[in-house]
């Protein structure tokens, strides 16, 4: 005899099922999303990390004439990357020990003993000396899957990094777990509530059935009517929340997506002036001109100076993205860090710095120090001198450096989006020597302390707390 649930039956299966579908939706799509974010900043945070030891090593060798080989120099400096586990490939015969290859593998000739196999891919290794770039992959090693990254250090000699993926697989499985007890809640919620009102729910459930359908084909403004003050009231209150909460958490990573894309976009117009310049100058240098040639060394040599600096902030803007900026608090005198920035960013500009109060605190000073370079750079380059900058150390438990110069202050439309990467005052943007990166910098470099960074027309305002940033357990 075949079953057929009564309506009080029906209810209860309905509404648990409806919660069910939706719950699920809701947390794969949540978990997708988390984890593919996840993901992308682990990659991102190895690559940067890379990048870092790859120049750090080359410039090693060249302040170095310590070492007899290549090989020795990048083991050396490598050796005191402690908890890094790394190994080298060498193609080069002057530079030391050579690599073999044995059954489709490098075998590497320094490196430490880690928990990678002792060998590297041929093809793997080829495709970064031919690529010019490193060259990334997963490695299944006794310990699990890690990320490898290859790439040249010097001319023959590779470098390779390994990994671990463990901590963001836990998380991954952390969340998961969340998301599956969540899902679990929510559908005997949604069958609790059946049971006690059978009467009238089937018109409620259908509209709960048709919203999680449009919510699940990506009509992400789906809202449930609440009407009283019932179970099933709090559950389209509860679906509303969940919505509103995914809705929004989709529309960030859409506007960080954007972000992304126009910063990727920026860089890539801001890199193409110097290079290009550098490019002509270098073909100038051919000129049987004398003048000329030293012309071009000039452009060149300005032009190199320019490209240097654009990188230096683009690497400090991924380390804040990929969570890795790092604080060194300790005593600062903050008039004395201000006269030193002053002297250092305009040293023949109209600039006074005047302080009042007990101006000492506890900070990094290399970051405070950059903080003030960029404002004082900032109100030379874009306002009117002369410029003053006053710094107050009055209040108890904080500091304040505030920068004028003497101009009208900022546009009307440009003060939102003052401390935004690649925003410039001048909006001919191939006509100023900077990278629309430095109040950016200074903000992140402000927010990193526990202060912040304020603008009122012509005066920049740095807010930090006198006993440091706050502690994070």
């Amino acid at each position: 005899m075949r079953w057929r649930p009564g309506l009080r039956a029906a209810v209860v299966l309905t509404v648990a099922a409806v919660s069910l579908v939706t719950t699920a939706a809701m947390a794969l799509t949540t978990y997708q999303l988390q984890a593919g974010s996840a993901r992308e900043r682990f990659t991102a945070s190895a690559q940067a990390a890379f990048d870092s030891d790859a120049q750090q090593a080359h410039q090693f060798l060249v302040r170095s004439t310590a070492f007899e080989s290549a090989v020795g120099g990048v083991a050396e400096y490598m050796g005191a990357r402690l908890g890094l586990t790394w190994a080298l490939v060498n193609f080069t015969p002057t530079s030391g020990p050579v690599s073999t290859a044995a059954d489709g593998r490098y075998v590497p000739v320094a490196g430490t003993g880690g928990s990678f196999a002792g060998q590297l891919p041929v093809s793997r290794v080829d495709e970064a000396r031919r690529g010019g770039r490193p060259v990334r992959y997963t490695a299944d090693t006794p310990d699990g899957p890690q990320l490898v990254i290859v790439g040249e250090v010097e001319p023959g000699l590779l470098l390779a990094e390994f990994y671990h993926a463990r901590g963001i697989d836990r998380e991954l499985s952390a969340l998961r777990d969340r998301l599956a007890v969540v899902a679990a809640v929510i559908a005997l919620l949604g069958g609790a509530l059946g049971v006690l009102a059978a009467r009238g729910v089937r018109r409620r459930v259908r509209t709960a059935a048709l919203a999680a359908r449009r919510f699940g084909d990506g009509a992400l403004d789906t809202r449930l009517p609440v009407r009283g003050r019932d179970e099933l009231a709090d559950l389209a209150g509860s679906f509303n929340a969940m919505a509103q909460r995914l809705g929004e958490s989709i529309e960030q990573l859409r506007l960080k997506d954007q972000q992304q894309r126009r910063f990727v976009a920026d860089v890539a117009h801001d890199l193409r002036t110097p290079v290009a310049s550098m490019v002509a100058a270098a073909d100038g240098l051919r000129s049987p001109d004398a003048q000329d040639r030293a012309r071009s060394a000039e452009l060149l040599a300005s032009q190199a100076r320019r490209l240097g600096a654009l990188v230096e902030d683009l690497l400090e803007v991924s380390r804040f993205d990929a969570g890795a900026a790092e604080l060194r608090p300790e005593a600062v005198d903050l008039e004395a860090l201000v006269e030193d920035a002053v002297q250092v960013s305009a040293p023949d500009a109209d600039v006074t710095v005047r302080s009042t109060g007990d101006v000492t605190l506890f900070a990094d000073p290399r970051r405070l120090h950059t903080i003030v370079r960029n404002l004082v750079t900032n109100a030379v380059r874009h306002g009117e001198p002369p410029v003053a900058v006053t710094v107050d150390g009055t209040a108890p438990d904080l500091v304040r450096v505030a920068v004028a110069d003497s101009g009208p202050g900022l546009p009307a439309e440009l003060a939102p989006v003052v401390f935004d990467r690649f925003v410039r005052g001048d909006r001919a943007r191939s006509r100023t020597e900077g990278s629309g990166l430095g109040l950016a910098i200074a903000r992140e470099n402000a927010r990193l302390h526990g202060g912040r960074l304020d603008v009122d027309g012509a005066v920049f305002t740095l807010t930090v707390p006198r006993g440091g940033p706050p502690r994070v357990d």
